[in-house]
């Protein structure tokens, strides 16, 4: 295989990990629903993605969780704690610090949504570090929708194995091989470390990189 000219990274549980966890217990402790049914409606459930293929806006989201929960909470504190959900995984963060210094262009490819970004934007400075994102709420759509693979490929402006792509996924890494991309299941950080070093890139931290 060529080696790669842009890397596409997801982003939530590669670059950053994330817990809704602190999210529902709130909610729980603010409204009328238990701990089970407020997962089943938010940590991946259908409001949040409704919410992240960019049907409702952040405050239409506040208002249709506070009715289905009973949640009291103002929105400006929900969007804190909505968005306050993030820490960065440092091996991954370092991983596209290399690649940035050896000027390969990258891109952020993510299922997400405006309160996640808004917090993500601030409180993350290596984020504004890429040369394209692509998120699933400005576009109407969620990976593995061939639909937002196509907007990767028009704002990088590469096609096919051009694009190696990292994501946790199976599906969203198997959707982009279908189009010709390289990919790397990223399980670990060191695996994914070593599997971006293996296509000729800057990876692992070894000499040989």
């Amino acid at each position: 295989m060529p080696r790669p000219a842009a890397v596409v990274f997801d982003l939530g549980k590669v670059l950053l990990d994330f817990d809704y966890a602190p999210v529902l217990r709130h909610l729980a402790a603010h409204g009328r629903t238990g701990l089970p049914e407020l997962k089943r409606l938010l940590d991946q459930g259908p409001l949040l993605h409704a919410y992240e293929r960019g049907e409702m806006d952040s405050p239409a989201f506040h208002r249709a969780v506070a009715e289905a929960t009973g949640l009291t909470t103002p929105y400006a504190e929900f969007a804190r704690i909505f968005g306050d959900i993030f820490r960065e995984i440092p091996p991954m963060v370092a991983l596209h610090g290399r690649l940035r210094a050896a000027g390969v262009p990258t891109c952020v490819f993510s299922n997400t949504n405006d309160l996640a970004m808004r917090h993500v934007r601030a409180a993350f400075p290596f984020f504004a570090g890429f040369d394209a994102y692509v998120f699933s709420y400005e576009h109407g759509a969620m990976k593995p929708d061939a639909r937002l693979y196509e907007v990767v490929e028009r704002v990088t402006g590469r096609r096919g194995a051009e694009l190696l792509y990292l994501d946790d996924r199976e599906e969203n890494i198997a959707a982009g091989a279908a189009r010709g991309w390289q990919v790397i299941h990223h399980v670990a950080p060191h695996t994914t470390t070593a599997a971006v070093a293996s296509c000729g890139l800057p990876g692992s931290l070894s000499p040989e990189s």
